[in-house]
This record gives structure tokens, C-alpha cells and sequence, in this order.
């Protein structure tokens, strides 16, 4: 059974190729609240109204200082079509390996029609800008979630002290 690592912990340090033709890394995003989401499969419906209700959250969640990162299995081909038909304006990694799932815990034993097979397990990581993980969203439900994450980044910024003065 997997775990994910606990909350208040530093959160799994990676690099990916992103859609962008770029690699990513986690410390690019220091200073930031890094909303990374898992999500099974470019093209599908569910991982295509997640990633679509991240896009029009945008405006709500660029002012509480985060950054939406996506990781699946899927080619970066896949995620250029995905991100190309939809319009998403953040970065899809590509994680074909499962290496980053297995270290965020998603990598699970799944049951569909019957049949057991590892894959992602759809989860939400909110990592705060020291790059702890801040809050775990596991095997989320699509239906109301982005607006969940929100609530969640407005509670974590209302409880946060700011290590220096403005």
C-alpha cells in the first residue's frame, strides 16, 4: 500500500519534462504555494474537466501567489495535444516512469470493471513556499475540487506568518 509523505514534510524533489520542451524542477517554484495535481490520463474526461476547472481558476489562484503544475504518465506529445486543445496555461509534466508518483504516494493498486492494475491515483499536493508539502488532497473527486484547493491555499495564507516585513 502506498503512502504519501506527510504533511509538514519537505515534499519529494524531482525533474520532469514539461510540455514547454523545458525539464522542471521543484525549486523553481520556491517562494511560491505549488498546487501539484496527479491525474491518470491526458484526453479523458475526468482528468480534462480537472485540468479545465484549474485553467478557469487562474484568476482566483494567481493572487494567493500559486503556481498549477500537472503530472500524469502520459508523452509529452500527449500533454503538447492535451494542453493545445484545451488551452491550459500551466505545465504539464510528464512522468512515464511513475518514479515522482511513486515518491508523492499516488502510484496505487486500482480496480476498474473488475480488474486490478497499478496506476495514478488522482491526488492534489497544495506545497507551501519553502516547498513543504501543506496539504493532501487523496483520491479526489473532480466535482467541486479546484474550488476545494482554493479554500485551502486562503485558509494556508490566513494562518501563515510572513518571515519578513513588507
Amino acid at each position: 500500500m502506498a503512502t504519501y509523505p506527510a504533511e509538514g514534510t519537505p515534499a519529494p524533489d524531482f525533474s520532469l519534462p514539461g510540455q514547454d520542451g523545458n525539464t522542471h524542477s521543484l525549486h523553481e517554484w520556491q517562494g511560491k504555494y505549488v498546487v501539484l495535481y496527479f491525474y491518470p490520463k491526458d484526453m479523458t474526461p475526468g482528468c480534462t474537466r480537472e485540468a479545465c476547472g484549474f485553467r478557469d481558476a487562474l484568476a482566483a489562484l494567481q493572487p494567493l501567489n500559486a503556481v498549477v503544475v500537472g503530472i500524469s504518465r502520459d508523452s509529452i506529445a500527449s500533454h503538447e495535444k492535451f494542453a493545445a486543445k484545451y488551452e491550459l496555461p500551466f505545465l504539464l509534466l510528464s512522468d512515464p516512469d511513475h518514479q515522482v508518483a511513486e515518491a508523492y504516494g499516488v502510484w496505487q493498486e486500482k480496480k476498474n470493471y473488475g480488474k486490478t492494475s497499478m496506476g495514478v491515483v488522482r491526488t492534489t499536493f497544495i506545497l507551501d513556499p519553502q516547498g513543504r508539502i501543506a496539504k493532501i488532497f487523496p483520491k479526489v473527486k473532480v466535482d467541486g475540487h479546484v474550488e476545494k484547493v482554493i479554500e485551502a491555499l486562503q485558509q494556508l495564507q490566513a494562518t501563515s506568518t510572513p518571515s519578513s516585513s513588507g
